[in-house]
């Protein structure tokens, strides 16, 4: 449904880590996908038809207005058909800056739009260094376990550059920095 489109998106979430894996492991709930905030509109375009909420903090859905451009404080969009009765898709709204994308949560962590998805098995995927980064802030299980499986994939420098980042984004430590090392 996003091929062609004219605009940066890729996979993210669960089905962006078992791309990146090589094999499904867990279960999951939709699919989700990244789209930079500056072509939210664009993406309005791209799933016309469908039925778009915007999560508004801390949590409410409200249906997504054609042609509104979101408030800095809404990071997804939930989306599904008409007639279904559950989300299809999860859009995380993805802060950038020029050519550069920014960690919404700690605005030190930054880097190329360029360098933001790379293709895993013919699919634009979310740079997984930077996926398992927003994973570690939530700690679920299924956060854990998509560590677990992503961990022994890793390149040298995509680990060195999570550890790093894990670092400015968390001060006081964190767990996975010293699993990084090994």
């Amino acid at each position: 449904m996003f091929e062609g489109a004219a605009f940066f998106w890729a996979l993210a979430g669960g089905y962006a880590v078992e791309r990146f894996v090589g094999e499904t492991f867990r279960q999951h709930a939709d699919i989700d996908i990244v789209v930079l905030r500056r072509d939210q509109l664009a993406l309005q375009e791209q799933l016309r038809g469908w039925r778009l909420f915007a999560v508004d903090p801390p949590g409410s859905l409200r249906p997504w207005l054609v042609g509104e451009l979101l408030p800095a404080s809404v990071h997804d969009v939930w989306v599904h058909r008409e007639g279904r009765d559950r989300w299809e898709l999860q859009v995380m709204i993805q802060e950038s800056e020029g050519e550069s994308w920014v960690f919404r949560r700690d605005r030190r962590i930054r880097g190329a739009i360029a360098g933001l998805a790379s293709s895993c098995k013919g699919i634009p995927c979310m740079r997984m260094d930077l996926q398992m980064l927003y994973k570690s802030q939530g700690r679920r299980a299924k956060d854990e376990l998509d560590f677990a499986r992503v961990r022994p994939k890793l390149t040298q420098v995509q680990c060195t550059t999570l550890a790093a980042w894990l670092s400015t984004a968390n001060p006081g430590g964190h767990e996975w920095t010293a699993r990084l090392a090994t």
